[in-house]
């Protein structure tokens, strides 16, 4: 009798342990590929860490250094792993659905981050894409540079020319300039999501003589870099004025201060973590429908706005991440 009744308080204890439990943490594993080191795929990665650190799942990251086989033997590690889910953040507009296939053949669950749904369109089944709404961002740029620069010429830095956000953006911000007739685009350069390289093709734009008054930068890491730049040749805001995305925090500062103009809100850290969330809500049974399309809003970042973390949602861990994800999100609730 006193064997059985210690087996029966031994098994009322598991069940209330495993009650407590947050959801997932029973061993689950999940594979992050991500693209490079640039500053906004680490935050990335942090924001999927921190929402399975909650969730108490563990993640294996595997970093494909901008290299297109890397990120295929990356994708194959993880599946040869036997990993329960997997994100990936592919750089080239192949990654994801090469992702995508390997994992609908193994039967593991993908989640695909920052492919604005092109995968989508593929032959394979995923969870769902997560992105922010790149084609809308390209005509906002447009739409600020008509309004408040009209008659004036633009020079781009972009990031990656293959990286999908990328293509989108230009493929809405391009025909928008044209369509609205205030401005002239003399030239689009690739950046690489490089703050150096950046600033070499700046250099050479003014050195080669390109007439242009407003530089757009596609992401605050290299802004920031051509603002250095800008202010030692005696050219920021004089005559040149820098516009770009994302409202990191030290482009939040070079906001305040005057030396960029215009930003848009988009935060990689809450990206990565609906990401995982979209992810554990499907093997975990919450959410059942594949193939979800899922937008995260992005706002324009103004001085009304910019010491409102609502609208410009902090890079780095934050729990207003939390309540952002209960508004937009709900559907979530209770995986965190």
């Amino acid at each position: 009798m006193k064997k059985l009744a210690y087996m029966v308080v031994l098994g009322l204890v598991a069940v209330f342990f495993l009650g407590s439990m947050p959801v997932g943490a029973k061993d689950l594993v999940y594979g992050y590929v991500t693209p490079g080191p640039d500053t906004w795929y680490r935050k990335d990665v942090e924001g999927f860490q921190y929402a399975a650190s909650l969730a108490g799942v563990e993640v294996v990251v595997l970093n494909s250094d901008y290299d297109t086989e890397k990120e295929i033997s990356n994708i194959q590690t993880l599946i040869n792993m036997g990993v329960d889910g997997m994100c990936i953040f592919s750089f080239n507009p192949n990654g994801a659905t090469i992702a995508a296939r390997e994992c609908e053949r193994a039967g593991i669950p993908l989640v695909v981050t920052d492919n604005v749904g092109q995968v989508l369109k593929s032959d394979y089944d995923v969870v769902a894409c997560i992105d922010f709404d790149w084609k809308g961002m390209g005509e906002n740029v447009a739409n600020y540079i008509a309004q408040n620069y009209p008659g004036e010429k633009i020079a781009c830095i972009m990031g990656l020319f293959e990286h999908v956000p990328v293509q989108i953006f230009r493929q809405s911000f391009e025909p928008k300039v044209e369509e609205l007739g205030q401005n002239e685009i003399v030239a689009i350069r690739d950046g690489q999501y490089t703050p150096t390289v950046a600033v070499d093709q700046v250099q050479d734009l003014i050195e080669s003589g390109y007439d242009f008054s407003v530089l757009f930068i596609f992401n605050e890491e290299m802004a920031a870099a051509v603002v250095r730049t800008l202010k030692a040749r005696g050219l920021l805001n004089n005559p040149i004025k820098v516009v770009t995305t994302n409202g990191a925090p030290y482009g939040i500062e070079l906001i305040k201060e005057g030396s960029i103009q215009y930003s848009i809100s988009t935060s990689p850290g809450w990206e990565g973590f609906v990401s995982f969330l979209a992810l554990h809500a499907y093997t975990q049974g919450k959410i059942t429908e594949k193939n979800q399309q899922i937008l995260l809003p992005n706002t324009p970042i103004t001085p009304e706005t910019i010491d409102d973390k609502k609208k410009v949602v902090p890079w780095d861990v934050d729990p207003v991440w939390l309540e952002l994800t209960h508004e937009y999100f709900p559907q979530y609730d209770g995986l965190y």
